[in-house]
Parts: structure tokens; sequence; C-alpha cells
């Protein structure tokens, strides 16, 4: 029996969705945008890196050529190999949205075929009832925020008024999403956990799909910042998943990083928390020393979404990816025979984009593994056809969604 390994990079998306322009992000490119800066010296940062983006692992097994499919053309600077070793393509998404769980439920086939709820910019995002029921329910004194802004923003902007009053600080981006930053010590870590299950519950009503734990320290607006006991407090997807399927047919999930949040701990046997690319990437090989056969291991790398795609750090994502990189050459020294590796994305967070939001573009599809045969599986019309592979080679019943490329 074989082994599957899913491995998210989260945001890494590489330009080109059809319908990018009913988003606002025609033209958005989070791979060719980062290739063309390093390409231009922008992204010189001594001590960091510097020079063209280098990915030669990613290269070698079909990320330039699933770009070329994705925009028409190679990103810039980069290296193109004389040989592809893996299978490659890209997908489009067909998801109404460009957030997390509609990215990861339908890699898992099940698209959201749903609009999700969403809060208007402005100073008062949040209707008036909901704050006071936030406020009654969750025995806070009022709440901070209440406006579309960035995480680091938000702490820089309230933190300390936060420490002084007990007051949580909410607010929203343009995604489905209530994010809820507490201080771990002067607000409590259990304290914001309850208070977001407080916030889950009357969120319900709004279609709202995900409430986000933002935990953070430091004494001041000038050191402040968030940890790494961040939760996601997610609605269940509304159909059995790839992770459902697989359970239901006697077989193990491990989730590594914040998958299990994302699906709501549906479909999930094994949880294994690490915070940063580094330590998801630990948490994965690991995994791949002890897992069985028919077992699935996921693991979403946040850090180019969290860290750099919404702050738009443009050489911090670049260095990540080349991070991220000059590890793949550990995942293949401990590959067994009917072991399948995919790597792909959720969306895209184009790092020279306006604003600091999510971008909708298409996303690569790299998979390799013993006995795989290199080629081209084209432009995908979902990214249901990721999960419906891992289906296939697991051995399980397809899906309702999606179509095997292997």
């Amino acid at each position: 029996m074989a082994r599957a390994f899913l491995l998210v990079l989260d945001s890494f998306g590489i330009g080109g969705a059809p319908d990018a322009g009913h988003y606002g992000d025609e033209g958005a490119d989070t791979l060719g945008h980062i290739a063309e800066f390093c390409a231009a010296g922008v992204c010189d940062r001594p001590g960091l890196r510097e020079g063209p983006l280098q990915l030669p692992n990613l290269s070698v097994l079909g990320l330039l050529e699933a770009a070329r499919l994705a925009t028409g053309q190679y990103p810039a600077g980069m290296a193109i190999p004389d040989r592809v070793y893996g299978i490659f393509g890209c997908a489009n998404e067909i998801s109404k949205g460009k957030d997390t769980p509609s990215g990861h439920w339908e890699i898992a086939g099940t698209p959201v075929n749903f609009d999700w709820g969403y809060f208007p910019a402005g100073d008062q995002a949040f209707p008036a009832e909901l704050v006071d029921a936030l406020c009654e329910e969750g025995k806070v004194p009022g709440i901070l925020g209440n406006c579309h802004a960035s995480g680091t923003d938000v702490l820089s902007r309230f933190g300390e008024e936060h420490i002084r009053t007990s007051k949580p600080i909410c607010y929203t981006s343009a995604d489905s999403v209530f994010q809820i930053a507490g201080h771990e010590k002067y607000f409590g870590l259990e304290r914001l956990m309850a208070f977001c299950s407080v916030a889950r519950g009357l969120l319900d009503a709004y279609n709202i799909g995900r409430v986000i734990a933002r935990p953070f320290i430091g004494e001041t607006a000038a050191d402040f910042q968030r940890t790494g006991n961040r939760k996601d407090f997610s609605v269940p997807p509304p159909n059995p998943t790839l992770l459902d399927r697989l359970v239901e047919a006697g077989r193990r999930v491990h989730a590594i990083g914040k998958v299990a949040d994302i699906y709501a701990h549906r479909g999930v046997t094994h949880v294994v928390k690490a915070n940063g690319n580094a330590a998801l990437m630990d948490a994965t090989l690991e995994a791949m020393e002890s897992v069985e056969d028919g077992d699935l291991v996921f693991t979403n790398f946040v850090d180019f979404d969290m860290i750099y795609g919404h702050r738009r750090d443009v050489a911090g994502y670049a260095a990540a990816l080349e991070a991220f990189d000059a590890r793949l050459p550990e995942i293949h020294r401990k590959i067994r025979p009917g072991d399948l590796i995919i790597l792909t994305a959720d969306h895209g967070c184009d790092p020279t984009w306006r604003g600091t939001d999510h971008t909708r573009e298409r996303v690569p599809i790299i998979a390799y593994g013993p006995g795989l045969r290199s080629r081209s599986v084209g432009m995908r019309g979902s990214y249901a056809d990721i999960g419906e592979s891992i289906a296939e080679h697991l051995g399980i019943a397809a899906g309702p969604a999606g179509r095997s490329f292997l």
C-alpha cells in the first residue's frame, strides 16, 4: 500500500487566474513578481539573500513549467533546468472566495459553491448588535479595532490600550474572517480562546468562515509580537472531504500545523503542532519516518502567507522560498517505494500587490515519487484534482468533484 504527503505552501500562487479581475487581482502573480523583483535587485538584502530568485529543487521538479502554463511565460531571472523530473501542472480555483478554507477544502475535493459573509471596510466594520452580543457573552468591557487592518498594524495602534483596558482587539480583512488579538499575559491565553469560542458561535449567523485567535506578547508598541499559539476556529466543510473519506476507510490523517483547524478537526486522526516553516518541515520529516501505509500527511507552511505575503515583504518571501527549496533534498532522502509527494498552494498573496489581502491566482501542482513518470498534467479545472489524485494513489473511492491526474 502507498503513502501520501501533501505540502501546501500557503499563498504561493503562480498568477494567471482567469477570474482574477472579479476580485480586483488582475495581473497578480506571487511567484512571477517575486522573481521579477529579485532579478531587478530590489530584493537584495545583505545577510538575508541577494540576486535572482534561486529555487533549483522546485525548478527541476517542474515549478517553472507550471508557472509558464499559468501565465504564458517563465518567471524573470530564474535558471531553467535542462530536464524536469516531476509531474507538473497548474490549477484554477472554482470556489467562491480566495481565502484559506476555500482553497484547502477545494484541494480536499469539496469546492465552496456558496458565498461567504464579509464585513464592510470602514472604522465600524462590525454591526452594533454583534459587538453588543460579543461584549455581553464574552464578558468584556468593549472591543478595540472594529476595522479592516493587518495584524501588525492593530498591535501597534491598539496594543497598549488593550493592556490597560482588557478590551480585545477585533479586526477583519477582505477574507471571511474575524480576528481577535489578545495579550498572553495581561488578557490571558485561555481567556482569549474562550472569547474566540463565543465569537465563533455568534458569527455563524453572519456566515463568517473563520475566527482566528491572535495571541501576542511584549510590553509596548515597539516590541509587541504575535506568538505561535494562534488558533483558527473554522466552520466545518459543508460536505465530506478527502480527509473524511480516508478516515472512513480506516486510514490515518496526520495534520501538521494549522491544517486541523482549517477543517474544524474533521477527518483528522493525528494533530501535530509546529510554529514556523523550519519547525513544520522538521515535523513533516519526522512523520515520514513513522507513518504507515495508507496514511496521509498534510502540512501547511504558513509563514509564506502570514509573515511575508500579508506584510508585503518581498525579500522575506523570496528568502523563505529559497530556504524551503534548500530542504527539499531532506524529503527526497526519506521517500519510500509507493510514496507520493504533492506540493501546491491554496491561493496567492502577491507581496508586490496593493493592500495586504490574498490574491486570486492559479496554484502550482508538483508531484513526484518512485515509479511516477515525469510529465505535464496541464492546466487543471479545479484544485479538487489534487485530492482526487491522492485518493487514487491511496486506493479509496473517487469523490464527487475533481479528476485524478495520476
